[in-house]
């Protein structure tokens, strides 16, 4: 081995440990807040108001915060309303966008970059600006404390980036496969429900993943549509947990990170698709 493989080597070694070390500094970070949630969530109010520091573990576990988040906060009845509509809205969104974007790629349509521009600029529209025009209409049609007004806004204001995302990647299929398809007989219905959304996983988990953690903590639209308790979502319900003059701190740290778990089974279900769905949308 040469001198300067050797120097190669050094320097690839160098650089893992460099890349090593930014990747843990970049964990911890992300850990620490994490940590405090949960020392929180694990100490009475008396200690927590107490002289105690942030990081000091508690004289007891305090598990009855966990129950109280879950029996007396109703957080079992807000993540059940979360999960209805995360799961009935993210895969019909998906399933619009893919339509949308089908057209988009595959149909003879003209003006196609002008109609994908008008898509891409309801993503520059910020929810906030819309709250009073939702508002007044949703008012007259009846359609405030009702989840299908929900579920109306969240895949308008979803659209641009789901289209931007499978736009790039069905752009990535080779048109051989429609030809192919074509002989073998299939219609154009067919072509995207039998060739196209199959191939399209990745790119379809990797929106799942991000549409569901969006639909899953989104606030604003929720709290102006939804005002039953007993319908509202869990960044809304856990609004309820914070009281005019006090707040019970542990509850309310409990109740976040049981928040949390769908998120993060539905992130570690789907994660190895992320990258190779979201590379067909920077191609583009």
């Amino acid at each position: 081995m040469t001198m300067e493989n050797t120097n190669l080597i050094n320097k690839k070694k160098y650089k893992n440990v460099f890349m090593y070390i930014g990747l843990f500094a970049l964990a911890a970070i992300w850990f620490v807040p994490m940590v405090t949630v949960f020392l929180a969530s694990i100490k009475s109010q008396s200690e927590y108001y107490s002289s105690m520091g942030l990081f000091d573990l508690p004289s007891k576990i305090y598990w009855p915060n966990y129950i109280d988040a879950w029996r007396i906060g109703k957080l079992g009845t807000y993540m059940r309303n979360g999960l209805f509509v995360s799961l009935v809205k993210v895969p019909l969104g998906i399933f619009v966008e893919a339509m949308a974007a089908f057209a988009l790629t595959r149909l003879p349509i003209k003006g196609k970059t002008l109609i994908f521009l008008y898509f891409l600029l309801g993503m520059m529209l910020p929810a906030q600006v819309a709250l009073v025009p939702i508002n007044i209409v949703f008012n007259k049609l009846h359609l405030t404390n009702t989840y299908f007004g929900l579920f109306y806004v969240y895949i308008g204001f979803g659209t641009g980036f789901g289209i931007l995302i499978l736009r790039g990647f069905f752009r990535t299929i080779p048109e051989e496969l429609d030809d192919a398809a074509k002989i073998d007989g299939c219609n154009r219905w067919q072509l995207f429900t039998r060739i196209i959304l199959p191939i399209s996983k990745p790119a379809i988990a990797t929106l799942f993943i991000i549409d569901f953690l969006g639909t899953w903590n989104e606030f604003i639209l929720a709290s102006v549509i939804i005002y039953d308790n007993n319908m509202k979502t869990v960044s809304t319900g856990l609004m309820n947990f914070i009281g005019e003059y006090s707040t019970n701190q542990g509850v309310l740290s409990a109740g976040v990170l049981m928040s949390i778990i769908p998120v993060l089974i539905v992130f570690l279900f789907f994660q190895r698709y992320i990258v190779e769905g979201m590379s067909g949308a920077v191609k583009q």
